[in-house]
């Protein structure tokens, strides 16, 4: 049947295109995905109509109900995201992470920052993309993330703008570096991250409020808003984090990090370190 619709309509309409069997199959989907006997307005049918057909076909092909397919529309409208974009948010599972990290925000930035704030995070972070042994510390989560900065920059969404590394803050004379330094175009403010390799514990809380704080007395101007920390950790108990954010003025939220492709630890020692590596090819140029 399909193919032979295909074929009178493409002999009904010679000069239009889209009209191949696969695609009217993709049609037939798009329908039946959408047809659930649950009334949808029409604003969100408007929203459909907002996205190139290809992205639809995305959504309908991978997401499970309509309820995550309108999250994945809404999220393309605003970001102006590519296919290739949409595919690798919806098989991160986005829809699940988005706005989940435990923060302070409803009691320290008020109601549309707090929201749209909460909507940034998410929980937790996939570092898929990352090659790293189970045991990795810190500075070694840091500086892969920054060597893949632009697929971290994916993963963090849209509206991040990177500024530094292990960032410089002088105050009276002592020295303090922040692990990450970024500033949101969106909720126009800086954005503190820190990363902890390990267990969450409440002594990492109260050194992030510590540095927004100092980024807020030396670098936010007038025009900013308030800056927001972010501690991602190995893991935490959900509870823990509650408390420990409970009586914390400055706007923080905490989220867990997974790297499903670890580098068994055994494998480490036998790969060559940049020095070896460096020195093998200095000797082979001679």
């Amino acid at each position: 049947f399909l193919k032979q619709l295909s074929m009178d309509l493409s002999s009904e309409f010679p000069d239009m295109k889209g009209f191949s069997e696969r695609n009217i199959k993709y049609v037939r989907q798009w329908f039946l995905f959408y047809n659930t006997g649950n009334a949808i307005g029409q604003q969100a049918v408007a929203q459909l109509t907002q996205i190139p057909w290809g992205h639809n076909i995305a959504i309908i092909s991978k997401c499970k109900n309509t309820d995550e397919a309108f999250f994945y529309v809404r999220k393309t409208i605003r970001n102006s995201w590519s296919r290739s974009v949409l595919t690798h948010q919806i098989e991160s599972d986005l829809f699940t992470r988005a706005g989940q990290a435990i923060t302070n925000f409803e009691a320290t930035l008020p109601a549309p920052q707090s929201d749209l704030a909460r909507e940034t995070l998410k929980d937790p972070y996939n570092f898929d993309f990352l090659t790293l042994t189970e045991k990795h510390d810190e500075k070694e989560l840091e500086n892969a993330l920054i060597k893949h900065v632009t697929k971290f920059l994916l993963e963090l969404g849209a509206g991040f703008s990177y500024i530094g590394q292990q960032y410089r803050l002088e105050i009276s004379g002592d020295e303090f570096f922040i692990d990450l330094l970024f500033y949101h175009v969106k909720l126009h403010c800086y954005v503190v991250i820190e990363l902890k390799s390990v267990k969450f514990k409440p002594e990492f809380a109260g050194k992030l409020n510590f540095y927004v704080s100092a980024v807020d007395g030396i670098l936010k101007s007038e025009q900013d808003n308030p800056t927001v920390g972010i501690l991602i950790c190995k893991s935490k108990n959900d509870t823990v984090v509650e408390y420990a954010l409970k009586d914390i003025r400055k706007p923080i939220g905490v989220s867990e990090y997974i790297i499903t492709k670890n580098l068994p630890d055994e494998f480490k020692s036998s790969l060559p370190s940049i020095e070896e590596i460096e020195a093998e090819l200095n000797g082979s140029e001679k």
